[in-house]
């Protein structure tokens, strides 16, 4: 699908007083990948991102693309073998040292001395960075402007109460003529008000299965939308 699709609002999904209230500490985060709690990773990538990926790319070469919250994320191989340049923010250490094991790359790690404690994990290969740190720790390092953003739950995850500064944030990293791509859950609301970009509908997947029916849930819909500059 293409550029024409229909232009959306993405306050359709107002927050609720629990979404409010909801937090999730650092610690937690970390204990979740301690834990082996990370029922949101995807070992086969993710199947949006796969069909829509020209779109996302729009044919062009040597890009800089962002992962924000990357996990271990499969995908961050894919575009730095063909031959982009691949930068995420991950809290935990444990998950990022994860996918250059399972990935079998070599790395080095170095100190961010910018933020006290974190770290920035480098491929031999020069084309993949992923900085352990709190992402918004992240502006007190220079890491550049990005043409693509793969966001895939990071902005739901983020706490409701911090989802501004997180999209000023990634604003903040995007080029001119940029391309960002969300996948969000609807069953799980988000707010992304005062958005300066255009956003467009790509697609829309029924992801309901047996072991959703434990989280008290009866559907759950994942939709995957592009944002570019207005």
């Amino acid at each position: 699908m293409d550029d024409t699709s229909t232009l959306i609002d993405v306050k359709e999904y107002p927050d609720t007083e629990v979404q409010k209230n909801r937090v999730l500490t650092l610690e937690e985060w970390r204990e979740k990948w301690v834990d082996g709690k990370i029922g949101f990773h995807q070992e086969q990538g993710h199947q949006l991102l796969k069909k829509h990926l020209d779109t996302f790319l729009k044919g062009e070469n040597v890009l800089r693309v962002f992962f924000p919250l990357c996990g271990k994320a499969v995908e961050m191989k894919w575009f730095a073998d063909r031959g982009h340049c691949v930068v995420g923010v991950e809290i935990s250490e444990l998950g990022i040292r994860e996918f250059f094991t399972e990935q079998n790359l070599s790395y080095l790690e170095e100190p961010i001395m910018e933020i006290p404690g974190a770290k920035v994990f480098k491929s031999s290969s020069g084309n993949i960075s992923l900085y352990c740190c709190n992402l918004f720790d992240l502006p007190r390092v220079n890491i550049g402007k990005f043409d693509r953003i793969w966001d895939r739950g990071a902005l739901v995850a983020v706490n409701p109460g911090d989802r501004k500064c997180y999209t000023d944030i990634m604003l903040s990293l995007t080029r001119k003529g940029f391309r960002y791509l969300l996948a969000v859950l609807s069953y799980d609301p988000t707010k992304h008000p005062g958005s300066t970009c255009n956003i467009h509908c790509l697609e829309k997947v029924d992801v309901f299965e047996e072991r959703h029916k434990s989280w008290g849930i009866d559907y759950i819909v994942e939709k995957l939308y592009l944002l570019t500059e207005k």
